[in-house]
Formats: structure tokens, C-alpha cells, sequence
């Protein structure tokens, strides 16, 4: 046991736990003003939801035992067994830190998926698809990533604080549910304005100061390699940000504060898998990169192929952690982080790259299918869409009987 390492870690986990209601600042800043609160609430519930879930059984199944590589067991049920001595992940901090510091991952993962479905979802199809995508999707993600004996930690990929387990599983779960939904009413017809741009850049702000716990907590000490993660997710989020503000410079004359907050945001998504693994100097190519990507990526999906991922979930954190796993598997060096059981690709060394894109098409194989079986179940209990008079009073309004403006009398 170490009093150093477990302060460290505990500020750590209030940091990641701060990121969730930051996530809802910068989504309620994107929408409408009739959906903010709606939007917000989202958030609002899934960290309710997720701590109840993940300290009855969610830790147990992500982290206790193991089961084919794919899933744990009920061991831990409550959190029986799990006390103030070192667990089997950590062996300086107490195994409860470890699995509090978990329980914010399966937190902010599920909130990341509301953005695409803003505006035309029942809350309640969105609560309990959020509960059912918790146990089919994001615990057995969680074990076969970190978890003893997981299976994509056993064909030796890496994940340094969640590129497979937090961003590409919700990124691509959002865009089955987007799929699904179709478009919200007036789509490509109607002007769907940022509402509230100071709220974006705060929610941005407050994302950006909780990833340092996010990467820098992955270490699991207060030690070098925490250190070098809080540099690597610095680096790769300001040259995220300053690229995409260069990117709409070329384009549209002038950069934008909602362009500089997305740019910072996926900068951070793009590291988030080799913050741990990759040199310092790679996260500034890391950082450049995941900005064009993630534009015309968003561009590709928007214009061109009409999906109405609405505030971009899969176009940021799909794509921009798909571009961290293969920049991990380019970049990784064993030398940084033991884990690593090889070099990366630059390096001379093919298995890792391999490792990582077979984890990475695992991973979207896993999200799709855990989806539409989410998607399913709930059909059985509730429509998953509001009816066209919801959508157009807006769900502030018909799911909660609030209004974010009172003296907002407007469909805006």
C-alpha cells in the first residue's frame, strides 16, 4: 500500500467523475434550446444509473474472474469482498479506489452515446437502452480489454484508458442507434443552431481538466508513467484543437469557438489509447491528424451519406479513438510500458499493429450486435422514438414538463 498512490487515484476518480456532467455542458450547449435540459437530464440519469449498476454487479462482471475471456462473474456481487487491502489490478492503491475509479469509466461511456439520439428519443427508451448496452456491451468490453485473462488483452492489443472500451464501442453504438432513429424532423431543411456556445467551451474545459485523471489516473500510480500520459493527452489535444481552428480557417475564413472545443475534445479521444505507450513526440502526430480525420469524416456522414448523428458522437469519439488504436499500434513502444508486449508499426514491428486493428474490428463487431439487441429489447417495452407533436414542442417540454428558458416562447 502506498498513501501516495492512493491519494493520487482518488483525486483521479473525482477528476473522470467530473467529466460527465462536463460532457452534459458541452452536448446542452449544442442543441436546441427546447431539448437542453432533456439533453442534460441524460447525463444527469446515467450517472444515477451507473453507480447503482456497477456496485451491485457491473464491477464483479467487467473485472471479477473470468469467463471464456469475455466476461466475468458474480464474485463481487455489491462489492462483497472488495476492501481497503490491494486487489489483483493494483497493488499500491486499495482494490475499492480501483473499482471506484472504474465505476467513472462506465459512467461517462454510455452519457457519450446520447449526443447522437438528441432530440428525438424517449427518455425512457433512452434509460433502460442504457442499462440493457451497460451489461451486453460495456462489461464485456471492460473484461476483454482489462480484465484477467480478457481476450483482447490476451492477442496482445493495448488499451492505455479506453480508445476500444470507452470511445469506439459508444462511437459506434451511437451510429446503429442514429441509423435506427433516422432523422430528426426538418433534417437538412430546418437550421439546428449551437444554443449556447459559452456552455460547449465550458463543458469542453471541464472534459479537457478530467481527462488528466481520465489518462493520467490509467496509470494506476503517481509515478513516471502518469506523468508521461498528463504530457502525451496535453500535447495531442492543443495540436487537435489548433489544427481544426487551421481547418476552418482554409475553409470558412475564420475559426470557431464550437470548432476549437471539438478539436481539443477529439485530440484527447485520439490519445487516449496510447497515452501510456506511445513517445512523447508521437502525440503531436496523433493530435494533428485526428482533426482532419474527424472533419470530413463528420462532412462524409452529414452531407453526403445523411446520417443525423446529431452532436457527432460517432464522427468524434468513433472515429477519432479508431485513428488512436491503429496511432497505438504505429507509435507503441514496450520500452514506455511493459504491457506493450511488442514495438509499433514505425518501429520495425508488424504483431502490435495486427493486434490492434483485429481489437479494434472486435470492438465494432461487439457494439453493433450488443446494439440491436439493446434496440430489440427495448422495442418490446417502449417505442424508442417521441411522437412527431413531442419532437416538434421539443423534449424539454414533453419528457420532463421543464423548460431551460422560461421566457423562451419559440421552437428554437
Amino acid at each position: 500500500m502506498n498513501a501516495g498512490d492512493t491519494g493520487f487515484m482518488l483525486i483521479c476518480t473525482a477528476f473522470v467523475f467530473f467529466m460527465t456532467p462536463g460532457l452534459a455542458f458541452f452536448y446542452g450547449g449544442l442543441v436546441r434550446r427546447k431539448n437542453v435540459v432533456n439533453t442534460m437530464m441524460a447525463c444527469g440519469a446515467i450517472m444515477g444509473l451507473s453507480v447503482v449498476m456497477w456496485t451491485l454487479f457491473g464491477y464483479s462482471l467487467a473485472f471479477g474472474g473470468n469467463h471464456g475471456g469475455i466476461i466475468g462473474d458474480f464474485r463481487w456481487f455489491a462489492l462483497n469482498g472488495i476492501g481497503w487491502e490491494p486487489g489483483p489490478y493494483a497493488d499500491t492503491i486499495p482494490h475499492l479506489v480501483f473499482a471506484a475509479f472504474q465505476m467513472m469509466f462506465a459512467m461517462i461511456t454510455p452519457a457519450l452515446i446520447t449526443g447522437a439520439v438528441v432530440g428525438r428519443m424517449r427518455f425512457k427508451a433512452l434509460f433502460l437502452f442504457v442499462a440493457i448496452w451497460s451489461v451486453i456491451v460495456y462489461y464485456p468490453m471492460a473484461h476483454m480489454v482489462w480484465g484477467e485473462g480478457g481476450f483482447l488483452a490476451a492477442i496482445g492489443s493495448v488499451d492505455f484508458a479506453g480508445g476500444n472500451v470507452v470511445h469506439i464501442s459508444s462511437g459506434v453504438s451511437a451510429l446503429v442507434l442514429a441509423i435506427y432513429l433516422k432523422q430528426r424532423r426538418g433534417y437538412a431543411k430546418a437550421t439546428y443552431r449551437t444554443h449556447n456556445i459559452p456552455f460547449v467551451f465550458l463543458g469542453a474545459a471541464m472534459l479537457w481538466f478530467g481527462w488528466f485523471g481520465f489518462n493520467a489516473g490509467s496509470a494506476l500510480k503517481a509515478d513516471g508513467l502518469a506523468a508521461h500520459a498528463f504530457m502525451t493527452s496535453s500535447i495531442s489535444s492543443a495540436c487537435a484543437l489548433l489544427t481544426w481552428m487551421l481547418i476552418e480557417v482554409i475553409r470558412e475564413g475564420k475559426p470557431t469557438l464550437v470548432g476549437a472545443s471539438t478539436g481539443l475534445v477529439i485530440g484527447l479521444v485520439a490519445i487516449t489509447p496510447g497515452a501510456g505507450f506511445v513517445p512523447v513526440w508521437a502525440s503531436f502526430i496523433i493530435g494533428v491528424l485526428v482533426s482532419p480525420i474527424c472533419y470530413f469524416t463528420v462532412i462524409l456522414l452529414k452531407q453526403k451519406l445523411k446520417i443525423d448523428d446529431a452532436l457527432d458522437a460517432f464522427g468524434c469519439h468513433g472515429i477519432g479513438g479508431i485513428w488512436g488504436g491503429i496511432a497505438t499500434g504505429l507509435f507503441g513502444k514496450s520500452s514506455i510500458n511493459s504491457v506493450a508486449k511488442w514495438d509499433g508499426l514505425v518501429f520495425g514491428d508488424y504483431r502490435l499493429f495486427l493486434a490492434q486493428v483485429l481489437s479494434i474490428v472486435i470492438t465494432i463487431a461487439v457494439a453493433i450486435v450488443g446494439t440491436l439487441i439493446c434496440i430489440g429489447i427495448v422495442r418490446i417495452f417502449t417505442p424508442l422514438r417521441v411522437d412527431p407533436k413531442e419532437e416538434l414542442v421539443g423534449l424539454d417540454a414533453s419528457q420532463h414538463g421543464e423548460n431551460a428558458y422560461p421566457s423562451f416562447n419559440g421552437f428554437d
